[in-house]
C-alpha cells in the first residue's frame, strides 16, 4: 500500500501512518498475503486396540510445594480409556530416584507401554541416558 501511494503523494512519517492503519483495518487483515509455506493434511491418529498400548505423558513442575515437599507431577496418560495416573515428584529427583520410582510402578499393569515409551524420550538432556542405565536398559 505504502509504494502504491507513494507514486502520487508523500508526507512526513508516511510510512508510520500507512502501517498504523493497515494494523487497524478490517478488510486490509483478511486480504493480506500469508507468507508462511501451506500446511499438510491433518494425519490421524491411530485408535488404540488395547487400553495402555498408546500412553502419553508429561512432567507439570515449578507448582507449589505440598506437606510431603513435592512440587512437581508426572502425568501418564492412556489414550484409549482416557485414564491418567498422576504420581507426585520432586523436581528436583535425580535419575536414581526416577528410577526407584518407575521401578515401584511395575505392580501396574501399564509397565511394559511405559517403559517403550520412556526408552525414546529424554528428560533434560543426558538424564533420561542415565535413568535408563540405572534400570538396567
Amino acid at each position: 500500500m505504502y509504494r502504491d501511494l507513494l507514486v502520487n503523494y508523500w508526507w512526513p512519517g508516511m510510512k508510520r501512518d500507512i502501517v498504523k492503519y493497515v494494523q487497524k483495518c478490517l478488510t486490509c487483515m483478511q486480504v493480506k498475503v500469508e507468507h508462511q509455506k501451506p500446511y499438510g493434511k491433518l494425519q490421524p491418529l491411530e485408535i488404540p486396540l488395547w487400553k495402555w498400548e498408546h500412553i502419553t505423558m508429561d512432567l507439570i513442575t515449578k507448582l507449589p510445594k505440598t506437606r510431603k515437599g513435592f512440587d512437581a507431577i508426572w502425568v501418564i496418560f492412556d489414550r484409549l480409556t482416557r485414564s491418567a495416573h498422576f504420581l507426585p515428584i520432586h523436581e528436583s529427583y535425580s535419575s536414581d530416584k526416577m528410577a526407584e520410582i518407575y521401578s515401584s510402578l511395575i505392580t501396574i499393569p501399564i509397565i511394559p507401554v511405559l517403559e517403550c515409551l520412556l526408552m525414546k524420550c529424554f528428560m533434560e538432556g543426558n538424564v533420561g541416558l542415565l535413568f535408563w542405565g540405572e534400570v538396567g536398559q
